[in-house]
């Protein structure tokens, strides 16, 4: 039950090149912010990302781009990162674009064990493009596969011993459902209590979905896009 592992280090081991990862976070939010910088250490490659987005040219996932250790990105929203731009039009980055919300379905099916749903997000754009349609309800709807991945790797608030993590405001979007959708589900948290100091009404992610867990730290939570106002007078 003790799922604790010392480091982002410990918590990365077996995984290798090409394999499918899961990348929580929304944004820059609730990113496993230690586990990308171990993965770039460990300079594993030809990695297939889905994530919410790309991070920025400087932080999260964009410093895998900038090594060139990812072959494919599967997300919703990539347009903070000029590296990302770059390798998509150069052909050197295949990239399949889904709309957020069949994202996020995608994961919860993977997760859920079942195999594919049908959703009317898409349908007459190139999302739509080879898919199956049925109609339902007088409107179509596309069938879309779910997602699994070799490791998930997510970011809580707080994370007890046994796996079970609490998610605190927007980084609760992507995580909890990538949690229950990898083989091996990677948990780094800002604060590892004891099982028994987490209410349990307010858990988010429950245990058994949670194979690793370590304290991370030094954790920068940037933004994309700090805007301001002068005060006035």
């Amino acid at each position: 039950m003790d799922k604790r592992v010392a480091n982002a280090k410990a918590a990365c081991e077996g995984i290798e090149s090409n394999m499918t990862l899961m990348l929580g976070g929304f944004g820059l939010c609730g990113i496993p912010e230690n586990c990308i910088t171990e993965l770039v250490k460990k300079n594993v490659n030809g990695l297939t990302c889905i994530s919410n987005n790309a991070g920025v040219d400087e932080f999260g996932l964009g410093l895998l781009l900038q090594k060139k250790q990812i072959k494919k990105m599967i997300s919703s929203y990539v347009g903070e990162n000029d590296e990302f731009e770059r390798q998509m039009l150069s052909g050197e980055l295949e990239v399949d674009l889904i709309p957020q919300g069949s994202l996020a379905a995608r994961c919860y099916a993977g997760g859920a064990g079942m195999p594919a749903f049908f959703t009317p997000a898409g349908f007459g754009t190139e999302v739509g493009e080879g898919k199956e349609v049925r109609w339902f309800n007088g409107k179509p709807h596309l069938l879309e596969s779910a997602l699994t991945a070799d490791f998930a790797i997510v970011k809580a608030w707080k994370g007890d011993r046994f796996g079970n993590l609490i998610y605190k405001g927007t980084a609760r979007n992507f995580n909890p459902m990538m949690a229950m959708a990898g083989r091996i589900t990677i948990a780094e948290v800002e604060e590892l209590v004891e099982p028994g100091e987490l209410d349990p009404n307010f858990i988010h992610t429950p245990g058994i979905f949670v194979q690793r867990i370590f304290q991370g730290k030094d954790y920068e939570k940037r933004i994309e896009q700090r805007t301001i106002r002068q005060r006035e007078s």
